[in-house]
């Protein structure tokens, strides 16, 4: 595939690309609706904070590489931006939610890929999951994505797209280190919430007892 995109590149586009699906009464997007697509912390990994300026910039290399076209709506002040690299991409619906889902959250199991699609594409079975994705290894515009072999500490090898060319050895190396971090903190965060509980039981004891006391001072 000759198409190399650059990690912000494929943010941009990923965002387009569900938003289309996912919103389409409000698809294109205006530049501010474009940035908040990227920058938004649910379902999507890793979280940027891109600015307006920012966003620009990588339209115009997408624009550039005739990824997206800036369009005037008559009902519109402001100019918006759809996608049209599914245009001659030559996907059905099923590939572009993989696709879409891939280029917005990263490597990712066949199972994570059913259920994080859901929005995009309702898949019947896992099978059906692994069987798109085998199509889009070997479709002749791509390959699209490619399975990835199993690091150590997960139970399933992953997948990855390709359109920021192929996954390289320190990306690979990269992932258990990414799980751990994610991992931690929820660890952390559920031990301070029993401790908090804790202290909270003792407190609402200690209460009981003072009303305990105070109450048989009047009997």
């Amino acid at each position: 595939m000759d198409l190399i995109l650059s990690p912000q590149e494929v943010r941009v586009l990923g965002s387009l690309i569900e938003k289309e699906i996912t919103t389409p009464e409000y698809y294109p997007l205006s530049l501010n609706a474009l940035m908040h697509a990227c920058n938004q912390k649910s379902n999507r990994d890793p979280v940027v904070s891109y600015d307006e300026t920012t966003v620009l910039r990588i339209l115009d290399g997408l624009r550039e590489k005739k990824l997206i076209r800036a369009v005037s709506l008559a009902e519109s002040r402001v100019a918006k931006y759809r996608q049209i690299f599914t245009d001659t991409a030559n996907l059905i619906e099923q590939e572009l939610a993989l696709l879409g889902v891939l280029m917005l959250r990263g490597f990712q199991t066949s199972g994570e890929l059913r259920s994080r699609s859901e929005r995009l594409y309702n898949f019947s079975s896992l099978d059906e999951v692994d069987k798109t994705l085998e199509r889009m290894k070997e479709k002749k515009e791509g390959p699209w994505v490619a399975q990835l072999p199993r690091q150590p500490g997960f139970k399933e090898s992953r997948w990855a797209h390709l359109l920021g060319g192929e996954i390289g050895e320190e990306e690979l190396v990269a992932i258990p280190a990414a799980s751990v971090v994610q991992v931690m903190p929820e660890a952390g965060r559920m031990t301070q919430l029993e401790e908090e509980i804790r202290t909270l039981r003792q407190e609402v004891d200690s209460l009981k007892l003072q009303f305990d006391q105070f109450r048989r001072q009047f009997e």
